[in-house]
């Protein structure tokens, strides 16, 4: 049940004096506001109202207002968008309009009607979503002031809130407005305290700050405080216990212990509202929950807080993030830009506000990458600076180059940032309106400046170990899995997010043929450069073994002893398959790795039963069986590591089964989204991840074959012609016969002549290409001749072998070589559909 505080403290929400309207430019009254409204009521907002665009796109209609039940102010229904309302003109410009009374005097379309229309204030707030423009927020304010800078900030995250929520309204609590849904999104809680009593309510957004449930919640202010940290609550007290004579905004940050033993800081402000002579006075304020520990009142504190949020940033965009949260809003700065200087260049890092209009027209070419005429010689404001190691303080309507104009009209503070010696980078802060520089501001900046350098300077060199680690990963990688004929292989590769980001798991994919190919996976004990560098040894001799035309147990084991023989502590684990593409038959070894998983077509899936061995690098004369397994079109092979499938919390047998289940779920059309479903949230990541996915559809085109052993007979080369021409004329490619026997014939007189044992003749069509392959016992590639003339007596073989041929090559083989060649049927003669051996 949602708690109602004044059902609890017994006193409405509280109106606000004329006094404090005055000072603050918040409503004169709250009657009765519900307590989502009183954090808009604490903005300044007397009224809000939602509008969106209509079906024709020609106007914007009211969807929502909140904010006063009585009928103070009222907006229009419908507000054309090409008329001269503020909300359409705003709208139009797709930026935040802020009128004063005086300025809103001059739109009196869309203005909030009578009785005091005439000394209200409006703002108007563009609303857009993923590009989209979806309509605009209009707050009315009660002060003719208009609404100041802080209120103007806050509204403008309110609007960016109720944009996010607006095209979601599925998602939305039943009942629930856009409005109060986006407010309660935003974490804002606000409370009424009457000092005198100690009683205070609380709204349950407020509560879930601290950590009370609302039914814990008796109403007291005690109730609350005592789960502030005791260093904290002598600043809380001075807050919650002013004077009533001081009717200003009070601003603290504070901390609070929640029930499960986290700190959270949390940001208040509030206000004293004077009492009546019936009434006390009362405190009204908003909390919220902020990243790190904000500024403080004094420079101290604001050091402080910069030297530890320093020290927990990381990377350069954490210190670009802290020096923004130290600069921007503490010293009312509409611009910040953080710039590193590398080779007398500068790369921006950071910009905000992050969007292109808000910067000069010479960085929109350029925008989030290099600034315009990127050498520092091209920006003498900031070449003088940087030279000088000095701030330089521009005060408003200083004429700068054109690079910089525009960035601070109203001030530009141009901040070196040192670090040992050098200069790291710059940071620049500009103000729209006249600033004045105090004294103690410029020492701010100065001392704001040597952390953020020297914070910067370790954020580039911990960049710097973690792109040479994600560059040795990456090389040790393959850069791109091969196409596959009646198939498609894809994998990933996630570093752990621990230490540095390199680890020991690898894959590779080989073809080895034009109808076969291995596919291999692997984990190295540990992640560190070490394991990377054994990974990177592994993986290649593997794809070597793999080429040379081993069986895969044979792969395997060549694999283990070159690792018992390294000078290495560490052992392997691995997994490899040879598939042919043409059958479907698979060929399996395991060395203590996890088994495969399979996904039938059906749906179903599988973990394959591998005979396994032991790791690799462990035993030299270990035996790694082989497991043979068929498979049908449309089957998906998933081979991974156990960084995806163990953790400290996750049990194995546990972890293959969800991989299993992501695995049946996954749609295999796409192998690709099919691999990132099931690496899941890459956030729970101890261990290094490496995955690997081939789905298997089978040859559509199945090449046909014909052997031949060539029998070292005076006539061998004959009957190799005569086997040849028949195998032609049975395939219907009569036409490429000459081409084919010269090849033969030279191919098969070499291989007799320069070599000794076994030699054999292999003819394959496919589609409109004859392959003849020859293979022979000697490992050694043919000799090409380096000097051909008329004289020469030999030689000249395959220099005709090169000229008849399309393609043509040497692999090695297990025990020797092959050359091959390649010849296309000319189109004269088509290939016989239905051609039989």
């Amino acid at each position: 049940m949602p708690h109602d505080g004044r059902a609890r403290t017994g006193f409405p929400v509280p109106e606000a004096s004329e006094a404090g309207a005055a000072v603050t430019g918040s409503p004169p009254t709250a009657p009765q506001a519900a307590t989502s409204d009183r954090a808009l009521v604490f903005a300044g907002a007397a009224l809000t109202g939602l509008y969106t665009t209509g079906a024709g796109g020609d106007e914007l209609q009211l969807l929502e207002s909140a904010g006063g039940v009585s009928p103070e102010y009222r907006l229009p229904q419908r507000l054309s968008l090409s008329g001269g309302s503020a909300a359409a003109q705003a709208f139009r410009a797709d930026r935040p309009l802020w009128l004063n009374a005086a300025a809103l005097a001059s739109y009196p379309e869309g203005a909030p009607t009578p009785p005091r229309a005439r000394t209200a204030s409006l703002g108007a707030l563009p609303l857009a979503s993923g590009g989209t423009r979806l309509g605009c927020l209009v707050v009315v304010g009660a002060s003719a002031d208009g609404f100041d800078a802080g209120q103007q900030r806050f509204l403008e995250r309110y609007a960016d809130a109720v944009a996010c929520v607006l095209p979601t309204e599925e998602s939305r609590p039943p009942g629930a407005s856009p409005l109060s849904h986006a407010l309660r999104g935003m974490r804002v809680g606000s409370f009424v305290l009457v000092p005198d009593t100690g009683l205070i309510e609380a709204d349950e957004a407020l509560l879930e700050l601290v950590g009370i449930t609302p039914d814990d919640f008796d109403g007291k202010a005690d109730t609350l405080l005592a789960h502030a940290l005791p260093e904290d609550m002598s600043a809380l007290m001075s807050v919650l216990e002013p004077s009533l004579h001081a009717l200003g905004r009070r601003e603290l940050e504070f901390r609070v212990r929640r029930p499960t033993g986290e700190v959270r800081w949390l940001s208040l402000s509030c206000r004293v509202l004077a009492g009546t002579a019936d009434e006390p006075g009362q405190l009204l304020g908003v909390v919220t929950a902020t990243q790190v520990k904000s500024r403080s009142a004094d420079d101290v504190s604001r050091i402080q807080w910069l030297t530890a949020a320093l020290d927990d940033a990381v990377t350069v965009g954490d210190v670009g993030r802290v020096a923004l949260t130290a600069l921007r809003e503490p010293l009312g700065a509409d611009r910040v830009a953080l710039a590193d200087v590398r080779d007398d260049r500068l790369m921006v890092t950071l910009l905000d506000p992050p969007k292109p209009d808000a910067w000069p027209e010479l960085w929109r070419a350029q925008w989030r990458s290099e600034w315009p005429d990127a050498p520092v010689s091209a920006l003498p404001t900031l070449q003088l600076a940087l030279r000088d190691g000095r701030m330089d303080l521009w005060p408003a309507g200083t004429a700068l180059e054109p690079g910089l104009a525009g960035i601070g009209p109203g001030g530009l503070a141009v901040l070196p940032l040192p670090a040992k010696g050098s200069v790291a980078g710059v940071c620049v802060v500009g103000w729209d309106r006249p600033h004045e520089f105090i004294p103690e501001e410029r020492s701010l900046l100065t001392a704001t400046a040597a952390l953020v350098g020297q914070a910067l300077k370790r954020a580039h060199a911990h960049d710097a170990e973690q792109e040479l680690a994600t560059m040795l990963q990456r090389s040790l990688l393959p850069r791109r899995l091969p196409e596959l004929p009646g198939g498609i292989a894809v994998a990933r590769y996630l570093p752990a997010r621990r230490g540095l980001q390199v680890g020991g798991d690898w894959y590779d994919v080989i073809a080895l043929s034009e109808d076969r190919v291995a596919l291999v996976i692997g984990d190295v004990q540990g992640h560190s450069a070490g394991a990377a560098t054994i990974m990177g040894q592994m993986r290649t001799a593997v794809r070597a073994y793999a080429v040379e035309g081993h069986p895969p147990d044979v792969v395997v084991s060549h694999a283990n002893r070159l690792l018992v023989g390294m000078e290495t502590d560490l052992f392997a684990t691995c997994c490899y398959v040879e598939l042919d593409m043409e059958e479907g038959t698979t060929l399996l070894v395991r060395a203590g790795h996890l088994s495969p998983l399979l996904r039938h077509p059906d749906g179903g899936t599988e973990e394959v039963q591998v005979e396994g061995g032991p790791p690799l690098g462990i035993l030299a004369d270990a035996e790694f069986p082989l497991t043979a397994v068929a498979l049908t079109p449309g089957t998906v092979l998933a081979l991974v590591t156990d960084g995806l499938v163990e953790a400290a919390d996750l049990p194995l047998d546990a972890g293959m089964a969800r991989t299993r289940a992501a695995l049946a779920a996954a749609d295999p059309v796409d192998p690709a989204r099919m691999a990132d479903a099931l690496l899941g949230d890459i956030g729970r990541r101890e261990d290094d991840v490496a995955l690997l996915l081939l789905r298997y559809d089978g040859m559509k085109t199945k090449p046909i074959r014909a052997g031949w052993v060539v029998w070292r007979l005076p006539d061998a080369v004959m009957h190799a012609r005569r086997f040849t021409a028949r195998t032609l004329r049975r395939w219907n490619v009569q036409a490429a016969a000459d081409a084919v026997l010269l090849v033969v014939s030279e191919l098969v007189t070499n291989a007799l002549v320069h070599t000794q044992g076994s030699v054999r003749l292999d003819l394959v069509l496919r589609g409109n290409r004859v392959r003849i392959s020859v293979s022979d016992s000697s490992p050694r590639a043919p000799a090409k001749p380096v000097i051909v003339d008329w004289e020469s007596t030999g030689g000249r073989g395959l220099l005709l072998v090169e000229a008849v041929s399309d393609a043509s090559g040497t692999v090695p083989v297990a025990g020797g070589k092959q050359v091959w060649s390649e010849i296309t049927v000319p189109a004269s003669d088509p290939v016989a559909a239905n051609a039989r051996l």
